[in-house]
């Protein structure tokens, strides 16, 4: 039975007396060899000793009790995609024939002097070095491979190229390693990252995050990321919370590495990029590990072995991270091979007996690092967690496999065209010199098994696609990667980014797509603003304008309601506006339409009294014709208030002003007839012709019909030019919109008022004139009160008028109708009827003789 229980990854090594007992196990200096005609050294980090406290040994100087040792147990896979692509290589007959490679593999401790004393041993093969000896009987090294960071391919660089042995590297691409003066022999097999910037730019503006925290190497790499982050972020709005440089390392943290730490825990940004490689900035990766930072969003390159810190029951730092992954080909027959990897199948390697022994509970002895039984058959790399060792190939072993088959067809080639070549000796392979492969690795097409075609040259590479990982670690111990999108560069504006967001799964701290601002969440009914002196990210949120909304959140605009439409009172949304007018129902439609019938049924009754009472002297003394037409006017005048009440059409647009321009130039004009019949009366009996001649020919009798057609005229003029029209009222009522009758035009409305009231000032004029004037019934007097205060209200009516809107403008001019014409009415009207109906004793010829002359009735 398999045991799945977790094993410490940190073994600790007895005292390096009993060490050295063991050594060819612990610390052999060639840990894996697989013989061949053609070597390639492979230089890969697979584990490191270190010191917990420093302790001096007993007997031996310089060294120190308490050794620890940790295993990178994911990089292993480096030596399995090696031996892949080697036995895959060896298996073709159509490549390399009669020559087979073989491999010298070499751990890359943790120190740089112990990286070049590997690399010593492996140029001269002798344990205890001398410069510029050989102890090798032939050459037979190909090239060497070297990774994973960019300080062991640069000082391993320095050394190999003094000796023009290539060397490839499986690390991230970098632009000081491509400096062909520099590194004479070295050859990159990681495509370049200059689209990654923009990958990346691409992936908040997808989320909308704006506000983000910058975790680089303070290196030259970290340097040449930064400016382009900067400048692609400026380009697209996003700004950035911090930029932490880190140059701790997994020994030793400085002051300035614990402030970076408080500062990126601290910060409100919850997405945080992250450029570096599997070496630098390590030790940062574990503390955030430890510290089980969950509440951060981590964005960052392939390159990074997220688990390599302690385990926590089910919570993991690095839950839910995206990372950018250079897009190759998916080796199935990798897969495959690692499924039948065991101990018994390559005795030569010293890894995998500790693997089985940690993982399988397996029986092991420290002497030569051998299994000391055959235990669980069944037992196989594939059935470990993810999260230790994965059985997908990685982007780093894929460029290994691809390293491998580079050297491969350049020596094809070489042996092929027999250039420089020398002959096979004794049947033993070929002899050549390493320099000799550069002409051949520098220009040559290399196919390999996945038909991946790709040029060596790297300054012939292309920005490549990148896949999209969302690593899935929740419960801790899954340790998935899956495919959630890519990034093309070379895809049409717009198309570059593509994403399944509904694979993605986020830290265990959010159950949404997170947010990452530099401001508070900006809920509906608001909007953005920024705010002054800070990043152009940061914003305040500030309460959308009158009649506008915000129906989402973070919106920088708001939205303008349709006329038909205003916003609530949170302004999230917009709501139908009612539709209304002054009709009879309402409380100010129906007390004005009752006001009008009342004054309507009083002039009527008026009107009635005075036809039966025509013969007596008062109606005669006031022109009873004058007194019939302007009751009947003033009867008119009433119910055409009514035209303004209730639903406005086209029809009765027309005849509300037209109705109320004529109607009142009749009663006007009617109401100065009778001024001037007055004044006629008493000035008859004066000298003069021009008042006989005005009595003889009774000219009173045309002011009303000339002073009517001027204003039938004007308003024909208004009707043909620019009639009223119904119209709406959108912003009047908070919530309505009224319907009412436009009048077109402004000009002839306020002419046909500005008519009335000349009318108004001209009767007002021709009985004050004839206020003195000896009449019993003061006639003058009262129509001097009636244009007064029909001159009172409609004067007053302009202002009032202009500064209502809606309904009320309305009931304003119907108001106006209603007092003009009972000011006419109640001062004209009112005193007579009270003579006639309570002061008929009054009402006698003889009772008005002593003050007025006899011959004035005859007007009547």
């Amino acid at each position: 039975m398999i045991s799945w229980s977790f094993i410490p990854w940190i073994l600790q090594i007895p005292p390096l007396m009993c060490a050295f007992e063991i050594s060819e196990c612990y610390f052999s200096i060639k840990d894996f060899r697989r013989d061949g005609n053609v070597m390639i050294g492979a230089f890969f980090p697979l584990h490191y000793y270190y010191i917990v406290k420093k302790i001096p040994h007993k007997f031996l100087p310089n060294h120190y009790e308490n050794l620890y040792l940790q295993y990178k147990f994911k990089n292993y896979q480096f030596v399995l995609a090696l031996v892949f692509a080697i036995e895959e290589i060896n298996r073709n007959p159509q490549l390399l024939p009669n020559t087979s490679l073989g491999f010298d593999l070499y751990n890359i401790p943790f120190s740089e002097k112990n990286t070049l004393m590997n690399a010593f041993i492996w140029l001269t093969g002798m344990s205890d070095v001398k410069a510029n000896y050989n102890c090798k009987k032939e050459r037979k090294s190909a090239a060497a491979l070297t990774g994973t960071s960019f300080a062991i391919s640069a000082h391993m660089g320095t050394l190999l190229q003094l000796y023009k042995i290539p060397q490839l590297t499986f690390g991230p691409f970098d632009t000081i390693l491509d400096d062909r003066t520099q590194f004479t022999s070295l050859y990159q097999m990681a495509p370049k990252d200059t689209s990654l910037p923009l990958g990346i730019v691409s992936l908040m503006l997808h989320f909308k995050w704006t506000w983000v925290g910058l975790l680089l190497r303070d290196d030259h790499r970290g340097s040449q990321i930064l400016s382009h982050l900067k400048d692609e972020m400026k380009k697209n709005g996003v700004c950035m919370a911090f930029v932490e440089m880190i140059s701790g390392t997994l020994a030793s943290f400085s002051d300035s590495f614990w402030k970076s730490v408080g500062r990126i825990q601290d910060s409100s940004a919850n997405v945080i990029i992250i450029y570096g490689d599997t070496d630098s900035l390590q030790g940062l990766m574990k503390n955030i590990g430890q510290k089980l930072t969950t509440g951060k969003v981590w964005v960052m390159n392939s390159l990074w072995d997220v688990t390599n810190h302690l385990d926590y029951f089910m919570l993991d730092s690095f839950h839910g991270s995206l990372i950018f992954s250079h897009h190759y080909e998916e080796m199935v027959d990798f897969t495959h091979f690692i499924q039948k990897v065991h101990p018994s199948k390559y005795p030569e390697d010293t890894y995998l007996p500790k693997l089985w022994h940690l993982f399988f509970k397996c029986p092991f002895s420290r002497t030569d690092c051998k299994l000391l039984e055959n235990c669980q058959p069944n037992a196989s790399l594939d059935l470990l967690p993810k999260q230790n060792f994965d059985t997908a190939m990685s982007e780093e072993s894929y460029y290994i496999y691809n390293a491998v088959y580079a050297v491969a067809h350049s020596l094809h080639e070489m042996i092929f065209k027999k250039v420089q070549i020398q002959q096979y000796e004794n049947g033993e392979g070929i002899t050549f010199l390493p320099w000799q492969l550069h002409p051949f690795l520098q220009n040559i097409h290399m196919n390999n098994h996945v038909g991946s075609h790709m040029l060596t040259h790297m300054k012939s590479k292309l920005d490549s696609k990148y896949d999209i990982i969302n690593f899935w670690n929740f419960p801790k111990g899954i340790g998935l990667k899956v495919k959630v999108g890519s990034f093309s560069p070379n895809a049409p504006h717009g198309q570059q980014l593509s994403l399944t967001t509904n694979l993605i799964q986020w830290p265990t701290r959010f159950t949404e797509i997170p947010k990452s601002v530099c401001y508070k969440l900006c809920r509906p009914g608001f909007r953005r603003t920024i705010q002054k002196g800070k990043a152009a990210c940061c914003f305040d949120c500030i309460s959308c304008p009158y009649n506008e909304i915000s129906n989402e959140t973070d919106m920088d605009h708001c939205l303008k309601c349709p006329e038909s439409h205003y916003a609530n009172t949170e302004k999230n949304h917009c709501l139908q506006k009612t539709v209304t007018f002054l009709h009879y129902e309402d409380p100010l439609g129906m007390a004005l339409s009752s006001i009008a019938l009342c004054f309507s049924a009083i002039t009527a009754s008026v009107l009635g009294v005075f036809v039966k009472h025509r013969d007596t002297p008062i109606v005669k003394a006031n022109n009873r014709a004058l007194s019939y037409i302007l009751l009947i006017t003033l009867i008119i005048c009433f119910l055409s208030s009514l035209l303004f009440i209730g639903q406005p059409n086209t029809a009765t647009c027309i005849l509300q002003q037209t109705t109320f321009g004529i109607v009142f130039t009749v009663a006007l004009s009617t109401v100065l007839a009778k001024a001037l019949t007055v004044v006629i009366a008493f000035k008859v009996t004066f000298p003069g012709r021009l008042m006989r001649w005005l009595m003889i020919s009774r000219a009173t009798n045309y002011i009303i019909p000339i002073f009517s057609l001027l204003q039938i005229i004007l308003c024909g003029i208004w009707l043909g030019t620019s009639p009223p029209f119904v119209d709406q009222d959108a912003h009047a009522q908070h919530g309505h919109i009224i319907i009412l009758c436009n009048k077109g035009s402004a000009i002839a409305f306020h002419c046909v008022l500005g008519y009335l009231c000349s009318l108004a000032l001209g009767s007002y004029t021709m009985a004050f004139l004839s206020r003195n004037l000896p009449d019993k019934f003061n006639e003058a007097k009262y129509l001097t009160f009636s244009m007064l205060v029909f001159f009172s209200v409609w004067v007053t009516f302009l202002p009032v008028y202009h500064s209502t809107k809606g309904k009320v403008m309305v009931a304003m001019e119907v108001f106006a109708i209603l007092a003009s014409s009972a000011a006419l009415l109640g001062f004209i009207f009112a005193p007579k009827c009270y003579i006639i109906l309570l002061k008929p004793k009054k009402n006698v010829f003889h009772g008005i003789r002593d003050n007025t002359y006899y011959g004035r009735n005859n007007l009547n």
